[in-house]
């Protein structure tokens, strides 16, 4: 029971500007970095039921972590944390798009969007198993292999008429020119 506290208690402090925001702040108020660490947590998740706004504290959780490791992993000489945070993109914009269509239904349960925070945070989870590389493994990366083919046809096929539609547009656009430049 004690390792994931000290995990925690680790996470905490490490270098960095959360740590040194948690210095600041213990200096300050004279309570230990962890007890600061875990009173916002409870506060966060309080919020994330109760709170007035809760969709975008979800969001910008999901979002902006994901988002700044996701830039380091880009500068990063790494391949592996660029995989990492390219399945959390698949599986996050997977997400998105079916909770687009039921979240007018799935709103309505009490702590929805404590839940969701929870799926997210999952998703983003530094350990092998999880939510990420659970749900690609699991279901995106099947479903891929299934039917990719058929989708990079259809994309070729869209992508064939979008540029003869555009060629038509443009000579239509010259043709109307240097027909009102003779005017």
């Amino acid at each position: 029971m004690g390792t994931p506290r000290r995990s925690f208690e680790a996470f905490l402090a490490q270098p960095g500007p959360l740590g040194e925001g948690l210095r600041v702040l213990e200096a300050a108020t004279g309570l230990g970095r962890t007890h600061l660490a875990s009173g916002f947590l409870g506060f966060v998740g309080l919020y994330l039921m109760f709170g007035y706004g809760a969709s975008l504290i979800c969001n910008l959780i999901g979002f902006l972590y994901p988002a700044y490791v996701s830039i380091r992993a880009i500068e990063s000489p790494a391949k592996d944390d660029d995989t990492t945070w390219l399945t959390y993109w698949v599986v996050y914009g997977t997400f998105s798009v079916v909770e687009f269509f039921s979240d007018t239904f799935l709103y309505w349960f009490p702590f929805y969007y404590a839940g969701k925070c929870l799926f997210l945070l999952w998703c983003m989870a530094p350990f092998s198993w999880n939510g990420s590389q659970v749900l690609y493994r699991s279901f995106i990366r099947p479903w891929f292999l299934k039917h990719h083919q058929t989708v990079d046809s259809v994309l070729g096929d869209l992508t064939g008429r979008a540029a003869s539609v555009m060629s038509a547009t443009s000579r239509e656009g010259i043709l109307s020119r240097s027909l009102q430049a003779e005017d």
